[in-house]
Order: C-alpha cells, then sequence, then structure tokens
C-alpha cells in the first residue's frame, strides 16, 4: 500500500512532509478530499471560500482541519493567489485574514512569518505547493507556485524574501514540494513550454509529442528553482503525489474540468 492509500485511512487525513515533522518546530500539513461536510463535487473537504460551496459547510471543514492540526481557526492567515510572485510578510495583525474576517490585501501567493502560532494557508487544485522552514532564524514560508509562478521562480523569490527579511542562510532552510500535477498529466503548449526554456536555460523538464504539445515536469522545474535559490539537494523534500492522478482522493482541476474544491497547505512555528 502507498503512502497515500495509506493515509486515506485516517478519518480526517493529512499530508505530512518528514523533513518538516522531523524538526518538531512547526505544525503542518496537506488536506485531501477525505475528512470534511462539503457536498457534490465539492466533497468532503473544501477548504476553498470562492468555490461557490456552502459557506457554512466551507468553515465547518476549517473547523475540523483546525482540530485535526491542533491548532485555531483565529490564528489562520489565507493567501489571495492570483498567479503572482507576490508576498506578504505575515504579522499578529493578520491573525484571521481570510477566514474570521476579512482580507485587506489582494494579490498575495507567498506567506512568510517568524511569529509563533499563526498559521499560514494557502490553496490548491493542481498548482504546486512549496512549504519552508528555517530551523535556524525559525522563519516559515508557504507559497503557491503554478505554471506561471514557476516559470517566474516563485520558489527563489521566497527564500530571497526569507533571506533579505530575517537573515536566513539558504543552506539552512528546508523546502517541500506538495501534491500538484506530474509531467505525464500536464500538457501545455508551446508557448509555455517556450517561456520555460527562456527562463530556465534548458529544456530538461518539458518534452514535445507529435501533436505539437508538450509535457511539463512542474516537479523538476521547482527543484530547479530551489537548488538555483541555494537550497542544499538534501533540504528538499518532494513527495511526488500527483493531484491528477489521484483524483479520488485530492482535488484536480484538470481532471475535473474545473469542478472541484480547494486542498490546502497549512504551517505554523510551534
Amino acid at each position: 500500500m502507498g503512502y497515500l492509500e495509506e493515509i486515506m485511512r485516517q478519518d480526517v487525513p493529512v499530508i505530512e512532509f518528514d523533513n518538516l515533522k522531523k524538526t518538531g518546530m512547526v505544525k503542518h500539513g496537506f488536506s485531501t478530499r477525505k475528512g470534511g461536510v462539503s457536498k457534490g463535487y465539492f466533497s468532503t473537504m473544501n477548504l476553498g471560500l470562492n468555490r461557490n460551496d456552502n459557506r457554512e459547510d466551507v468553515l465547518n471543514n476549517y473547523r475540523i482541519m483546525a482540530k485535526r492540526l491542533d491548532v485555531e481557526c483565529d490564528d489562520m492567515v489565507l493567501s489571495a493567489q492570483t498567479h503572482t510572485t507576490n508576498i506578504r510578510i505575515v504579522t499578529g495583525k493578520d491573525r484571521g485574514k481570510g477566514l474570521i474576517t476579512e482580507k485587506d490585501y489582494d494579490d498575495i501567493d507567498g506567506l512568510i512569518t517568524n511569529e509563533k502560532g499563526i498559521v499560514l494557508v494557502t490553496f490548491y487544485a493542481d498548482c504546486v505547493p512549496l512549504l519552508f522552514l528555517d530551523p535556524v532564524k525559525k522563519v516559515i514560508a508557504s507559497s503557491h507556485s503554478g505554471w506561471r509562478g514557476t516559470v517566474s521562480k516563485m520558489g527563489k523569490v521566497t527564500v530571497d524574501r526569507m533571506c533579505d527579511e530575517f537573515g536566513c542562510d539558504r543552506k539552512n532552510i528546508l523546502a517541500c514540494i506538495g501534491p500538484s500535477i506530474c509531467q505525464k498529466c500536464y500538457e501545455v503548449s508551446e508557448d509555455v513550454a517556450l517561456e520555460f526554456s527562456d527562463n530556465f536555460g534548458t529544456d530538461e523538464m518539458f518534452y514535445r509529442k507529435d501533436n505539437g504539445k508538450y509535457q511539463l515536469d512542474l516537479w523538476k522545474a521547482n527543484e530547479l528553482v530551489l537548488l538555483e535559490a541555494g537550497i542544499e539537494k538534501s533540504n528538499i523534500e518532494n513527495k511526488r503525489i500527483c493531484t491528477c492522478c489521484n483524483s479520488e482522493y485530492l482535488f484536480s482541476h484538470r481532471a475535473t474540468n474545473g469542478k472541484r474544491g480547494n486542498l490546502a497547505a497549512f504551517i505554523s512555528l510551534i
């Protein structure tokens, strides 16, 4: 039995990263489709408040997930994703924003904090989740990296901000690549492939098919971004779990033609 099948036996399954867990410094997890109260194609653990799901069901899902992770909804800070590389430095004044209170920010695809107890929350349904921890400076980050974010090197932008704002040493930072669409499932047009070729100076993350389309490897691309950012190879954990291949367990935009809820990544300093 594989890792995903094994955790799906839990009442409220949560995908965890070994390199974060072993530090004992964070509470974290990545949700699945199971364990919530949403109905229809949102079933059951939809965490997207902008998906036209029943709002009270989604709020109940947050309460369930908060209990599972041993955190508080009041401490959560939600991103406002628009496929940018914009990052917000989160402080205690932001607690509850996007869930308990209205956000006073927009166009934010990455969140960073060094304050204990704040829960950073970002959203996915094929795009790449990136989680970070500097166990020395005690800084965490969570960034959403779809193809636009990846080609613009969101992972490096996040690491640069961690270093600039909090004095992190790149060699200490642990980085995680979460469940997202795999190369086999991710067909893109030539213009997208050319953007990656131009921005990376290599074609090693895609191949061309007979139909003129390309299969893009976002996992490989993000690994290259993290290495370029100065992260040690041994400090990068890639779960290599495909949302599209496992759409019975995980929300996938491509597998369902957009009829889906949102998965979420959660991380908080203890």
